[in-house]
């Protein structure tokens, strides 16, 4: 199986796409050829929640400040990802949001890496250990043929070399849904299980990742809504329990949007 299926017509859709159009900020246009796969790799969880070393890997443009930033300006997008302690504090954190509003992250980075969520998680025994670095892309990427090229091998090199046993992937755009969603799949077929939490159910259904759990959340802030920490760990905690019993490549309803709202209607938030 590929990570791109048809891998040769999509690369030279991609061209022609290049060569006919001009990418304005984040403007693709109605002739960009998403990727579509029909079929998507699977490797069931071979151990209870309690029990995993959980990684997160996030593609809202995360990088430490003062080091190199992601290129923004690049056609195809920057391919390279960081990897970065997740004992970082938000302060350290600076954000190469294209795509996306970064208004969310700047005002709480759970929004988008929830380490402090994932922190608790791994404190109460929801988890077994959060991984001590997590992996940050600038997700913004046209060029996918080049992140599965270049990219995405090193990534699940780096990934296997932590002994990481199940990840757990964070858009922030919706062409960051293709991204993560070939990240997942590059993973799956490296045999580490994948969760991808997504607000754009149609990206995910081209792209198929192996597992998805899908809300009607907001670019941006996917992880939960900034400085809402129970919104936030509802979302992470149905996503991470959907591990587990999924038996099949599939994308899931999460009833979080239902929960929130009855909250909101109560001035429960």
């Amino acid at each position: 199986m590929d990570i791109i299926e048809r891998t040769d017509e999509w690369r030279e859709s991609y061209l022609g796409w290049r060569r006919t159009s001009e990418l304005r900020g984040t403007e693709l246009g109605a002739r960009y050829p998403f990727v579509e796969n029909a079929r998507a790799p699977f490797k069931p969880l071979g151990r209870a929640l309690p029990m995993l070393n959980l990684a997160l890997i996030s593609s809202a443009g995360a990088f430490v400040d003062g080091s190199v930033p992601f290129d923004v300006e690049r056609v195809g997008g920057d391919v390279s990802f960081r990897e970065i302690p997740t004992l970082v504090e938000a302060g350290d954190l600076a954000w190469a949001a294209r795509g996306y509003d970064p208004a969310a992250v700047l005002k709480d980075m759970n929004a988008q890496a929830p380490l402090e969520r994932l922190f608790e998680f791994a404190g109460n025994g929801i988890i077994g250990q959060l991984c001590p670095v997590f992996w940050s892309f600038c997700g913004f990427i046209p060029n996918a043929g080049r992140l599965v090229d270049e990219t995405l091998p090193l990534l699940v090199e780096r990934v296997k070399r932590y002994g990481v046993q199940a990840a757990l992937l964070i858009p922030a755009s919706s062409l960051c849904h293709q991204t993560m969603s070939l990240a997942a799949r590059a993973l799956e077929m490296g045999g580490v299980p994948t969760m991808l939490i997504a607000v754009d159910r149609e990206q995910c259904e081209l792209t198929r990742p192996p597992r998805a759990v899908y809300y009607k959340g907001e670019f941006g802030s996917v992880a939960g809504q900034p400085d809402w920490p129970e919104h936030q760990r509802r979302i992470l905690d149905e996503a991470l329990r959907l591990l587990e019993p999924t038996d099949q490549p599939s994308v899931r309803n999460l009833v979080v949007e239902l929960e929130t709202t009855v909250e909101m209607s109560r001035g429960e938030k």
